[in-house]
């Protein structure tokens, strides 16, 4: 009979690609980590080689950790796309751990803020996911609305939440810069 502990699960991402040092996907020097697969196909897309989820490449979690741990320079991880919330529950592990270390965390998604929330009943890792992150840039980019006056945002259409009161509050709370 064999006792040894069961083996942990391999957690990892399908991911397009990652920025090591960015300052606009969110406040500070920020790593960002594009998922890759995006159900939205939003027309002028800044990011369209991250909408086909059999695209990019898939990457260990302990490897983006480890990229973490060796920048000193890191305010915050930002996770963009693609749609990170097609990969909710490979995300909620990252999440995790990027808070246990005391990063910020800035969440990019198509969806809106209150549809996470409904959808959340049959989708649980879509609030366990919402639960880590401190900012929330919710709604489909609208290439009509695009605009380079508003930081963190593609279009203006777009939100920046504040997530941690946004889930206290029961609705949707714009965070204040």
């Amino acid at each position: 009979m064999d006792y040894s502990a069961p083996e942990k699960p391999v957690l990892r991402l399908r991911i397009s690609g990652i920025e090591p040092e960015s300052i606009v996907d969110g406040p500070g020097i920020r790593m960002t980590i594009f998922t890759q697969g995006c159900p939205h196909l939003c027309p002028g897309c800044h990011n369209p080689q991250t909408h086909d989820f059999n695209g990019g490449h898939w990457i260990l979690i302990s490897e983006i950790l480890e990229m973490i741990e060796e920048n000193e320079l890191l305010d915050g991880i930002t996770f963009s796309g693609g749609e990170p919330f097609s990969q909710a529950q490979a995300l909620v592990p990252l999440a995790r751990e990027i808070k246990e270390r005391g990063y910020h965390l800035v969440i990019y998604t198509g969806h809106v803020y209150e549809d996470l929330i409904s959808n959340s009943a049959t989708t649980p890792a879509y609030l366990e996911l919402l639960s880590f992150a401190d900012l929330l840039i919710d709604g489909l980019f609208i290439f009509e609305q695009r605009t380079l006056d508003v930081p963190f945002k593609g279009s203006a259409n777009q939100r920046v939440l504040d997530v941690q009161k946004s889930l206290s509050a029961g609705q949707a709370v714009l965070a204040t810069f």
